[in-house]
């Protein structure tokens, strides 16, 4: 029986034990690329049957185009999110696209480690502290058994946020246009309007697409309540980002814990100390006190990497032997 070719894009050296792994278990041979997938090395994948990618590839209608000309009709992504692949073209090019369902729990426990930095104002005291500053004006925080959360998305890791906010006793509110049997032991769901004008803190879970792109937005920032606390550990651009930094600046919004951020393309996962960050949003965000920013490292655990590995290379065997995967983006 010949071995399903596979060419990964995008390797990390994190990933290179799972790979190790799983290409023997999965009976799979695969060509590592350590650069992203773009026209300009798309040509790696010929003779591949498939090809994985992470979510900094792209994916557009020309790159799509290229690997269908190839004749390759299987493309698995290696991050949970598929906002950078043309699913149109995709579907006219009849090319099968899965995503990666990895462990919820490290973007869940992350989110929770955000919102509880920011609600105890804990890059300030830090800050003060390297100048050996240990005064208490400025850095009082509130207790999470006080306050209103509002999750926005309860799909797998929504479901786990809600679930560790519970051991709080917080009160939990959750919008998601389908609702969830698990999360209602948690929380209540209401409405989108009632959610942004009675939570302390909102935590977005939601992908990002046409509906969610910029929800939270002038117009929704102006229903919630004075000196509410912003969570994303999901998609830079379901903020308008200009609009949460008019807030911040006002203390309409009185702290942010950003995992990601618009425009970050280029820019995290990479080390740019010598070349400096070409983004003015990020620098405002950074040079805000009351702001956590770290580099979109929520999903980043041993666990969830194996599980991404896995999900990329099980799915191109699925797409091959059987034409569908369990993880197939089919909207």
């Amino acid at each position: 029986m010949n071995k399903i070719k596979i060419t990964a894009f995008a390797c990390r050296p994190d990933e290179a034990p799972s790979f190790e792994r799983l290409e023997k278990e999965l009976h799979v041979e695969v060509t590592h690329v350590q650069g992203s997938l773009s026209l300009a090395t798309v040509d790696a994948a010929k003779g591949s049957d498939g090809v994985t990618f992470l979510g900094n590839c792209d994916m557009s209608a020309p790159v799509l185009e290229r690997l269908a000309a190839m004749g390759i009709k299987y493309a698995a992504s290696r991050s949970a999110g598929y906002n950078n692949v043309d699913i149109d073209a995709a579907k006219r090019l009849g090319i099968h696209v899965s995503n990666a369902r990895y462990s919820p729990d490290c973007v869940a426990d992350f989110s929770l480690m955000l919102a509880l930095m920011v609600n105890r104002r804990v890059m300030v005291a830090l800050r003060r502290n390297v100048c050996n500053d240990y005064s208490f004006p400025g850095i009082m925080g509130q207790e999470m058994k006080n306050m209103t959360v509002g999750v926005m998305g309860t799909g797998r890791i929504g479901k786990s946020v809600v679930r560790d906010y519970s051991g709080f006793g917080c009160r939990i509110l959750a919008y998601d246009i389908y609702q969830d049997d698990e999360v209602k032991r948690h929380a209540t769901y209401v409405d989108m309007d009632t959610l942004l004008q009675e939570s302390d803190i909102i935590s977005l879970h939601m992908p990002l697409n046409e509906q969610t792109q910029h929800i939270i937005n002038a117009q929704s920032i102006a229903k919630m309540k004075d000196g509410v606390k912003i969570i994303n550990a999901a998609r830079g651009e379901l903020i308008d980002t200009d609009a949460l930094i008019a807030a911040l600046k006002s203390r309409k919004v009185g702290g942010a814990g950003l995992d990601v951020v618009e425009g970050e393309l280029g820019i995290y996962h990479t080390d740019r100390r010598l070349l400096g960050v070409d983004n003015d949003r990020i620098a405002i965000l950074k040079a805000l006190d009351n702001v956590v920013m770290t580099g979109h490292m929520a999903f980043y655990t041993d666990q969830a990497v194996d599980d991404m590995v896995y999900c990329g290379l099980n799915s191109l065997v699925q797409f091959v032997n059987t034409g569908t995967a369990d993880c197939e983006v089919t909207r």
